[in-house]
């Protein structure tokens, strides 16, 4: 069978490294090392220095954005070259003679414009504008895809999976860092993330402070570039009592080998989102073994399995007792890293090629 000609955005690897970007990564790498496919990478960015093979657009992401916003050109099929399906990785996929996928990983900015930035709103024009003109949405998860239904109208979603974000192995040394000698010997929570709004970090706050009452020599990290709700989750701290507030570790931005650190000794990861479209650190704790406590908000029970406790959204005295189990029931612990195993064994970047391959080969041969 001829391998499918595939343009793919790579630009969410170029800048800060997101979990998109590290999902394009591991997408790309693959599907490089797929015979059923030959890849012609693209960036749209005028700041970016692309390296050959990919291709840079001739149109910089704000310009194309606001003329795609309003318009169905113009097309740039001419830069991509021999392709025959285009694969927009980051909710914007260009105009194009040829069918085109976009990836839509959560429709939170969508249902709240209020709290996304300009160019994300424009962004957003711009998906609801492919929608409408047919291209297929591709959903991360069977939870995204009923948003994507209901929210963008989109008649065309195919769900496929994405695979879990690998947990560098052995376990690094301890990072060199203040906030990490005083974790030494505590049992820590950890949340990972964006502070964003839709991640709901201010109730994971308030709960600890409920946990700290009987846990003195626990500590909560919040490990996460500054977002949206970074003021909030700043108020949240600050409300607490001196010795509470001195227990909340904020390292900010970490990157992979501090990451694998938290995950490998933190005692719980808590993840208290009011709307998830995958969630990758449910999947990073569940392969390393640590127990995970979530709220059940969008694809977080699909994602999780059985492999995490869940307690209802916004609910601070649920999600503390919950977390007070994980620190403290060896039986419930063992129970939560058997089922997490288990879980993200259903996960892995070769299924989620292999679906994405179905869906660019099923579009050439319909055309559309």
């Amino acid at each position: 069978m001829d391998p499918v000609r595939l343009a793919l955005d790579v630009g969410p690897l170029h800048g800060h490294r997101t979990g998109i970007g590290s999902a394009v990564h591991a997408l790309a790498t693959t599907l490089r090392a797929c015979a059923a496919v030959t890849l012609q990478p693209y960036v749209l960015s005028f700041r970016s220095r692309p390296e050959p093979p990919t291709r840079r657009l001739p149109l910089p992401a704000a310009v194309a954005h606001e003329v795609w916003s309003r318009l169905d050109g113009p097309r740039l099929d001419g830069w991509l070259g021999d392709i025959e399906v285009v694969h927009g990785t980051n909710y914007i996929v260009p105009p194009s003679r040829h069918p085109a996928v976009v990836s839509v990983y959560d429709c939170w900015f969508l249902t709240h414009p209020e709290q996304a930035a300009p160019a994300v709103r424009r962004a957003g024009e711009v998906l609801r504008r492919r929608v409408r003109a047919g291209v297929t949405v591709h959903a991360s998860s069977h939870a995204t895809a009923t948003q994507d239904r209901d929210v963008l109208g989109a008649e065309r979603v195919e769900v496929v999976h994405l695979g879990p974000l690998a947990v560098p192995d052995p376990a690094p040394p301890r990072p060199p860092s203040p906030w990490a000698a005083a974790l030494a010997d505590r049992p820590f929570v950890l949340a990972l993330g964006t502070l964003e709004r839709r991640k709901d970090v201010p109730t994971l706050v308030s709960a600890f402070r409920a946990l700290a009452a009987d846990h003195r020599n626990a500590r909560l990290v919040i490990a996460g570039a500054a977002g949206d709700d970074a003021d909030a989750v700043q108020a949240a701290v600050g409300a607490l009592d001196p010795a509470t507030r001195r227990a909340v570790v904020r390292p900010g931005p970490v990157d992979d080998a501090t990451k694998s650190w938290l995950l490998r000794h933190a005692r719980a990861l808590a993840y208290p989102s009011l709307d998830e479209g995958f969630g990758f650190p449910i999947l990073e704790a569940q392969q390393i073994g640590l127990p995970v406590v979530a709220t059940c908000a969008g694809s977080i029970p699909e994602v999780a399995g059985d492999g995490a406790a869940l307690v209802p959204v916004g609910d601070g005295d649920a999600l503390a007792g919950a977390l007070a189990v994980a620190l403290d029931d060896d039986s419930r612990r063992a129970e939560l890293i058997a089922a997490g195993r288990a879980n993200v064994a259903r996960f892995s970047w070769h299924a989620t090629a292999r679906g994405l391959v179905d869906v660019y080969r099923r579009l050439r041969d319909e055309g559309r």
